[in-house]
């Protein structure tokens, strides 16, 4: 049995991500006081669970409670004794978190005696850093859709609770750089060296799915030796990942609105993952939101 640990900042979509790993068949318990970690990995092992995980939310509602230094000792001493526990760790961008705390109404555990929002906000973050910095899975929930978590929260249960040999998951993720970096990458590739389609008024409203779009893109002599790069480089990196235990790899691909050349990029680099045997999820971040301007702009 597998154990997973929940945490991050508050607003960050850690009350769905619980009832996601829940759907997906772990036996789930929410704002856990850390000091009952121990017995629940007990009371799961004595009891002969035989679900395939089971999740716990620990953040700063626990208030004095929670003691991340005490949290590390714990799993430390879980791992310890051959029950791993994996940290999940779910973090959003400032801008984001008091946008969705205004949108609830609802106030932040750390808030009260004066302190504001903001601060509130800070105060956390920096708890939580030793945290963050020894999670198993990063995952910013600043421009994902609940079902863009659920399928990322997807993978990662798939992964923890599969065999030591499975091969490597990439994520392969393309963005616009206008609307910022996506903090969860490992690898990042700028490609707005090529020709943009955006600026040809028959290609300009098709996205990187588009054939027209897609042969604009990839008959570029520059992007044929990006590409072959881009293969030979993954291609290296891979196995030297897996050696040093590293399981899954967020790859990137940006341009500048994130729906013509980045979307055809990302097409390409999921497809030669799959070929040499990468378990593959897609995701184009910036094209729902590009294509909703397109079509403001065609009204007006």
């Amino acid at each position: 049995m597998r154990y997973l640990l929940l945490t991050g900042m508050s607003g960050a979509g850690k009350t769905l991500a619980l009832r996601d790993l829940e759907d997906l068949g772990a036996f789930c318990v929410d704002n856990l006081p850390p000091s009952m970690i121990p017995g629940l990995i007990r009371s799961c092992e004595s009891t002969g669970m035989t679900r395939p995980a089971a999740a716990f939310s620990v953040d700063v509602r626990s208030g004095a409670l929670f003691d991340p230094i005490g949290i590390h000792r714990l799993i430390r001493d879980a791992n310890q004794l051959e029950q791993p526990v994996e940290i999940i760790f779910l973090e959003a961008e400032d801008d984001a978190l008091v946008s969705r705390f205004k949108e609830t109404r609802r106030e932040h555990p750390l808030c009260g005696d004066g302190v504001t929002l903001t601060e509130a906000i800070a105060r956390e973050r920096a708890l939580l850093q030793p945290l963050r910095e020894s999670a198993d899975y990063l995952i910013d929930t600043t421009h994902l859709t609940s079902r863009a978590l659920q399928k990322r929260l997807k993978a990662v249960f798939d992964e923890c609770t599969g065999s030591e040999d499975e091969p490597m998951h990439a994520e392969v993720l393309s963005f616009g750089f206008k609307r910022g970096l996506p903090r969860q990458a490992d690898l990042v590739f700028d490609v707005r060296f090529l020709p943009n389609p955006f600026y040809i008024p028959e290609l300009c409203r098709h996205s990187g799915q588009d054939e027209d779009v897609r042969d604009f893109v990839m008959d570029h002599p520059t992007t044929q030796v990006f590409m072959q790069k881009i293969r030979d480089m993954l291609s290296f990196l891979l196995p030297h990942y897996q050696e040093e235990g590293k399981r899954r790899l967020v790859i990137a691909v940006g341009c500048t609105g994130g729906a013509h050349r980045s979307v055809a990029i990302a097409e390409a680099v999921a497809a030669h993952l799959r070929e040499i045997g990468c378990v593959v999820q897609l995701e184009h971040r910036d094209l729902e939101v590009e294509q909703s301007r397109w079509n403001r702009v065609s009204e007006e």
